[in-house]
C-alpha cells in the first residue's frame, strides 16, 4: 500500500503569484500544444517530398509521436505525482522543444521520425497542467482554469493548421514553415520557469519501472510487425513475429499492472461490462480519429493528372479544405452538454459514432469533388466534436467516482494506442494498394482506409449501446 501523500512549500513558489498569470501561462502552453498537433497535418506532403517519403510512411509521422505519447503521458503523470508536476511540465516542454527542433532540421525522414518520438510528451502536458491547477486552486478556480486550457486546446488546433498552412504559402519552405512551432516550443521552456508554483501534495510511493518498459517494448513490437507489413506482407514472419511479442508483452503488462500497488495504468478502471464497452470504444475512436489525418491530407495533396485521384491542393489550401470541420468540431464539443441533456449521454455518444460511420461512408463514395468532401469533413467534425466532448463524461460516470481521475487517463491512453495502431495499419494498407506505376497509393487504397474507419465508428457505436449504464440524473433518458 502507498504512503500517505506528503504536502510541501517550494521555496520561490508562495501564494503571492498572480492566479490568471500563472493560468494564463499554462493556457499559453495549451495553445501552443494545440497548434503544434494540428500543425504538422497540411505540411505532411511537403514534408514527403523534401525528404523522399511516400504517402504510407507519412502515416508513421503520426502513427510514432502516438506511440511515444501512450508510453509518456502514464509515466510522466505518475513521476508528476511523486515529484512535482511543475518539474515534470518542464521537463515535458524541453522534450518537446527539442523534438520540434528536430523535425524541422531534419535531414532524412528517420530523423525526424526520432523528432516526432521526442514529442511524445506533447500529450502529457494537459494532465500535468489539470493536476497542478488543481492541487493550486479552489475547487471553482480550477474548474474555470482547467475550462480555460482546454479552450486553449482547441483554438490552437483550430489556428495552428491554418497559420502553418498560410505561412508555407508566404515562405515557400516547408522547413522555414516547420521553424514557427520550433521557436514557440523553445520559448515556452523559459516561460515554464516564471511564476508556475510546484504541487504541495505529492503522493508516496514508487515509478512502475516494469510497467514503463514492458509497456514500450510492446508498443515497439507492434511497430515492428506493422511496418514490415508493406514489404514483407501481413502473412509472414516478419510482420506476424514481433506483432504476436508484442501482443504478448500486452498480456504481460496487464498481469503486471492488475498485480501492481502502484501501477502505471489501472486497468482495474477497464473492468465491467459497465466500463469495458466504453474503453473498446476509446480505443476504436482513436483508430479512426487519429488514424484518418495524414490519409486525408495525402488524398486532398495527390496530383489527379498522375494518380487518378485527389486536387493537387498546397498546405493553405489543405487547411482551408479541413477549416469548416475543425469549426464544426468545436461547435460539436460545445453543445455536447446540450444535446446530451436532452438525449441522454450515451445515445448521443451513439449518435455521433453512427454520423461518422455515414461521414466516411460518404468519403468512400463521393470524393471526386473537393467541396464533396469539405462538406462530408464539416459533418465529420461536428459529430466527432460531439464524440470528444461525450466520452470523458460516460468513461468517468461508469466508474468508481473515486476513480474518475483514473479512469479519464486510462481513457486518453486506449485512445491514443488506438491512433498510434491505426497510424501503421493505414500506412500498411497505403503501401500494398499502390497505382499501376507503383509510385503512390492507389485510389483503393483511400476507399479501403475510409471504409475501415466507418467500420471502426459503428462498432464504436455498437459497444456504447451494449454498455450496461444508467444515465446520471443531468443527463437523464440515456
Amino acid at each position: 500500500m502507498s504512503a500517505a501523500p506528503t504536502t510541501r512549500n517550494p521555496s520561490g513558489t508562495g501564494t503571492g503569484a498572480s492566479v490568471k498569470a500563472v493560468v494564463g501561462l499554462l493556457v499559453l502552453f495549451e495553445f501552443v500544444s494545440g497548434f503544434l498537433q494540428m500543425g504538422m497535418v497540411p505540411l505532411l506532403p511537403k514534408i514527403g517530398d523534401r525528404l523522399g517519403a511516400s504517402d504510407s510512411d507519412l502515416s508513421w509521422v503520426v502513427a510514432v509521436q502516438l506511440l511515444a505519447a501512450a508510453v509518456c503521458v502514464p509515466a510522466f503523470g505518475r513521476l508528476g505525482d511523486l515529484h512535482g508536476h511543475r518539474l515534470m511540465l518542464r521537463i515535458s516542454l524541453a522534450t518537446v522543444a527539442a523534438g520540434t527542433c528536430l523535425v524541422a532540421l531534419a535531414p532524412s525522414f528517420e530523423v525526424l521520425l526520432l523528432g516526432r518520438i521526442l514529442q511524445g510528451p506533447l500529450a502529457a502536458l494537459l494532465p500535468l497542467e489539470i493536476a497542478l491547477v488543481r492541487d493550486r486552486l479552489p475547487v471553482a478556480l480550477a474548474r474555470r482554469a482547467i475550462a480555460r486550457l482546454v479552450g486553449a486546446l482547441t483554438v490552437g488546433s483550430l489556428l495552428g493548421a491554418l497559420a502553418m498552412g498560410a505561412a508555407d504559402e508566404a515562405l515557400g519552405d516547408v522547413r522555414l514553415t516547420l521553424l514557427l512551432p520550433a521557436v514557440l516550443t523553445v520559448v515556452c521552456v523559459p516561460v515554464s520557469f516564471l511564476s508556475v508554483p510546484e504541487s504541495r501534495r505529492l503522493a508516496a510511493g514508487r515509478v512502475d519501472l516494469p510497467g514503463i518498459v514492458l509497456l514500450g517494448a510492446a508498443m515497439i513490437g507492434l511497430l515492428l510487425g506493422v511496418s514490415a507489413a508493406e514489404e514483407q506482407g501481413w502473412l509472414t514472419a516478419p510482420v506476424l513475429g514481433p506483432i504476436a511479442a508484442g501482443a504478448g508483452l500486452l498480456a504481460v503488462f496487464a498481469a503486471v499492472e492488475l498485480r501492481s500497488a502502484d501501477p502505471l495504468l489501472d486497468l482495474r478502471a477497464m473492468k465491467g461490462r459497465g466500463s469495458a464497452p466504453f474503453y473498446l470504444a476509446s480505443f476504436l475512436f482513436g483508430v479512426f480519429f487519429f488514424g484518418s489525418q495524414a490519409p486525408n491530407a495525402t488524398f486532398w495533396a495527390a496530383d489527379p493528372a498522375e494518380t487518378g485521384y485527389g486536387f493537387a491542393l498546397g498546405a493553405l489550401s489543405i487547411s482551408l479544405m479541413s477549416l469548416p470541420g475543425a469549426v464544426c468540431s468545436v461547435v460539436g464539443s460545445t453543445l455536447t452538454a446540450r444535446i446530451a441533456g436532452r438525449t441522454g449521454y450515451r445515445r448521443a455518444l451513439v449518435g455521433a459514432f453512427t454520423l461518422v460511420a455515414l461521414s466516411f461512408g460518404s468519403f468512400a463514395l463521393l470524393h471526386d469533388a473537393w467541396w464533396q468532401m469539405s462538406l462530408t469533413y464539416a459533418v465529420l467534425g461536428l459529430a466527432v466534436g460531439l464524440a470528444l466532448g461525450a466520452m470523458p463524461t460516460v468513461v468517468v460516470e461508469s466508474g468508481d467516482p473515486s476513480r474518475s481521475g483514473v479512469a479519464t487517463a486510462v481513457y486518453n491512453n486506449v485512445k491514443t494506442l488506438g491512433g498510434a495502431v491505426a497510424g501503421g495499419v493505414f500506412a500498411s494498407v497505403l503501401g500494398s494498394l499502390l497505382t499501376v506505376d507503383g509510385e503512390a497509393p492507389g485510389e483503393r487504397a483511400y476507399v479501403v482506409l475510409w471504409v475501415v474507419a466507418g467500420a471502426c465508428a459503428l462498432a464504436a457505436a455498437g459497444a456504447v449501446a451494449l454498455a450496461h449504464r444508467e444515465e446520471g440524473a443531468p443527463a437523464a433518458g440515456g
